[in-house]
């Protein structure tokens, strides 16, 4: 094991443990409220610690980490574009973490308007004020940097706490 404080990452894939052993009754599945219940009480105790810039960040940089381990253990195709999107699309819906579109791809310039229908995070929430897929941004951008080695923007465009149906990314390589 090793000490908790830390100033680098050591998340690795494999300390999710065996949840097959851990849970032989239970299984892999949950109700998405529980999700939610962690996640929404976390960031709010991280807003009222550190203010909403701070927070996001940091959920930003959990997603990021998360999106490169998803792809590092997930993801088989790493080398094939479309092929990737497909493989991606399955996993997401097989893990019911959402459904997922590529609604623009400039492969060029490595731009893509991604869209995520009934995402895991906040499908089915009130609209509000607040932006609540920024873990997800980062998800996102970790997957992609996975994928091409490149650093990514990504910003969610449109919301179902915004008032739309899905959630839409605009991702953008750093130049």
């Amino acid at each position: 094991m090793f000490k908790e404080e830390r100033k680098e990452t050591r998340f690795e894939w494999n300390m999710l443990g065996d949840i097959q052993a851990g849970r032989p009754n239970l299984g892999t599945t949950m109700d998405v409220a529980v999700y939610r219940l962690m996640q929404f009480t976390l960031r709010d105790v991280l807003i009222q610690k550190y203010g909403v810039k701070e927070a996001d960040e940091i959920y930003f940089m959990a997603g990021e980490h998360a999106g490169k381990e998803f792809f590092s253990n997930l993801i088989k195709e790493k080398t094939d574009f479309n092929k990737f999107v497909l493989e991606l699309k399955e996993v997401l819906e097989k893990l019911r973490i959402g459904i997922m579109r590529i609604e623009k791809a400039d492969l060029e310039n490595m731009k893509f308007t991604i869209v995520i229908a009934e995402d895991l995070d906040c499908s089915g929430l009130p609209v509000t004020d607040e932006e609540i897929c920024t873990y997800d941004e980062g998800f996102l951008s970790g997957l992609l940097r996975s994928f091409t080695g490149a650093e990514f923007d990504v910003k969610e465009v449109d919301c179902w706490c915004s008032g739309d149906r899905v959630c839409r990314f605009s991702a953008e390589r750093k130049d």
